[in-house]
């Protein structure tokens, strides 16, 4: 065998090298994340009957076929919740160029239904985007839910007093489009500094979820 058909056979074994590769890994499944924290299941999420901002019936279907940002806070959080939606407004145009069959959607899960009223929920939510939702229930529904999704919250005071405040989780959790929790966001907690989740990490991280 001359070294011209020893050449040519090598290059012809590495061309089909490359399609093989290819093939069995596309480009881009190699995307790994930075951020996010993922848990090692996906987490089913238990039934619930919440109401939105449109005041319709929000349910596990209202999840099927997209994926989630859930963040739990409410309307009247002086810190925390607003600065979170803005970081989430801020992305959206972003997170919508991002190439699924599955969208990407933002919901505000408010655990203060007693202010939190369908019509406060779409003032608040439409302020800051009018594709964002907004939902609420009775603690009979938040509680199991909430809690299903790794997160948490309480009252800090009487309920009595008009100005009350509710201490929540400030990460964004991620649901899959089977309605399932895949992991979250955590915020960085710095002395002196809001615990957000910022958007920029959120955005460079959910390429590579959404291919999950």
């Amino acid at each position: 065998m001359s070294k011209l058909q020893a050449g040519l056979i090598a290059f012809i074994a590495l061309i089909i090298g490359v399609v093989v590769a290819i093939t069995i890994a596309p480009p881009g499944n190699d995307k790994e994340t930075e951020y996010v924290s993922l848990y090692p299941q996906a987490r089913a999420l238990p039934d619930f009957q919440l109401v939105d901002h449109n005041k319709q019936v929000f349910t596990p279907e209202n999840l099927m076929g997209h994926w989630s940002l859930v963040f739990v806070g409410y309307t009247y959080c002086p810190d925390i919740c607003p600065t979170t939606l803005a970081e989430l407004k801020g992305i959206y145009p972003e997170l919508q160029k991002i190439p699924t069959d599955s969208p990407i959607q933002i919901v505000l899960l408010s655990v203060d239904p007693k202010r939190d009223t369908p019509e406060r929920l779409n003032e608040y939510i439409n302020f800051f985007h009018p594709d964002f939702i907004a939902v609420s229930a009775e603690h009979s529904q938040l509680f199991p839910l909430v809690r299903a999704m790794g997160m948490m919250y309480s009252m800090s005071e009487s309920t009595d007093n008009p100005n009350y405040l509710v201490d929540h989780s400030s990460s964004v959790v991620v649901v899959n489009p089977k309605a399932q929790v895949v992991g979250r966001f955590k915020p960085d907690f710095v002395v002196g500094k809001l615990p957000i989740s910022e958007g920029q990490k959120i955005l460079a991280d959910m390429p590579a979820i959404v291919s999950l």
